[in-house]
């Protein structure tokens, strides 16, 4: 039996443990580490989307988004195989709206490829390329939907290049007799305003209208007794203007080029040696150019005013013919070339 320490032994008994070199600690657990680490990862991918998106445009980002969500080319699908959300992306009209995408999904132009109308099962393996026939895992073909897209798509193609363009529906002949009846209604317009007004009636015979090769023409002669140039005048009288608002009201609405020229009769020009029929015609053709902008023609669709003195007599016949003294307003044809004799036509 031991012997029990006392106060008179002179110090207490030391117990002095030892521990192996190597020995484990007890296991505190780490999972809280990863769920840390997850969490830092995550909102540094949260605040660098954030950074991206505003420092891109945003052509940028629907290329992005293109490129990791690529679009649906046979359709939106909730699930399965086809892409999620039917292939829209964040970038697409409405999407955060809650719009529901159309039923025909996404639509988006494929390349055309030389398929034949109607492929064989064969037709289909032939299609493959020798590796794939070899390898343990071959291709699998092409889905029955995706070559009738294909072929939906080739066809589209081929009739799009075919359809001649838009605007070129009627050429030649067809464009003309479209054009003329514009023309036509045009002048059955100008009449009826003019038969209309009971102070222009009486004038009506001195409005000339008529189909040429070039277009519609429409001339405001003079007669005897009831002038609408004064003899020797450039400008025309009251009522000459009056007559000629009602034709420029209806010119004006129409998108044909014009062409404006001025004429005497024969008489020669008295008063001034030094001006001619020549100047006198031009300053009526000018005159007549003025009143019609005026009235709201467009200054761009005159492409000519000229003055013809007394070289296209309206009645050749009677040189000094009242008739003679005129102004005349060439509605042309679109794409029609100025006449170099415009009396040549009638």
């Amino acid at each position: 039996m031991a012997k029990r320490p006392g106060k008179g032994d002179p110090s207490p008994t030391i117990v002095i443990r030892r521990e192996e070199e190597g020995e484990e600690h007890a296991h505190h657990g780490g999972a809280w580490k990863i769920a840390y680490a997850d969490f830092v990862t995550a909102m540094m991918a949260f605040f660098l989307l954030m950074w991206l998106i505003n420092a891109t445009t945003d052509a940028q980002r629907r290329g992005l988004a293109d490129y990791f969500a690529p679009t649906n080319i046979l359709g939106r699908a909730a699930s399965g195989s086809g892409e999620p959300f039917g292939g829209r992306t964040m970038n697409s009209d409405r999407t955060l709206a809650g719009e529901t995408p159309p039923s025909g999904g996404v639509q988006m132009a494929l390349p055309a490829m030389p398929l034949p109308a109607e492929m064989t099962e064969q037709d289909e393996e032939d299609t493959l390329p020798p590796e794939a026939a070899r390898s343990a895992y071959p291709l699998r073909r092409p889905a029955p939907e995706m070559a009738m897209a294909r072929r939906v798509v080739a066809t589209a193609e081929q009739e799009a290049q075919a359809a001649p363009p838009p605007g070129a529906a009627t050429h030649g002949p067809e464009r003309e007799a479209l054009e003329r009846e514009a023309l036509d209604r045009a002048a059955a317009e100008i009449r009826r305003s003019v038969a209309d007004d009971p102070q222009l009636a009486e004038l009506a015979a001195q409005l000339m209208l008529e189909q040429v090769r070039e277009g519609l023409r429409i001339q405001l002669v003079d007669a005897e007794g009831q002038p609408v140039f004064a003899a020797g005048q450039a400008a025309p009288n009251a009522r000459g203007r009056a007559l000629l608002m009602r034709v420029a009201a209806v010119v004006a609405r129409l998108p044909n080029p014009v062409d404006i020229s001025g004429h005497t009769d024969a008489t020669p020009f008295r008063g001034n040696a030094d001006r001619s029929n020549w100047d006198l015609s031009a300053e009526r053709a000018g005159a007549t150019r003025r009143l019609l902008v005026e009235a709201g023609v467009a200054e761009e669709r005159i492409r000519a005013v000229t003055g013809r003195a007394d070289r296209e007599l309206l009645r050749p016949e009677r040189p000094e013919d009242a008739a003679n003294r005129r102004a005349s307003i060439l509605v042309a044809l679109p794409e029609t070339p100025r006449p170099a004799d415009p009396g040549a036509s009638r």
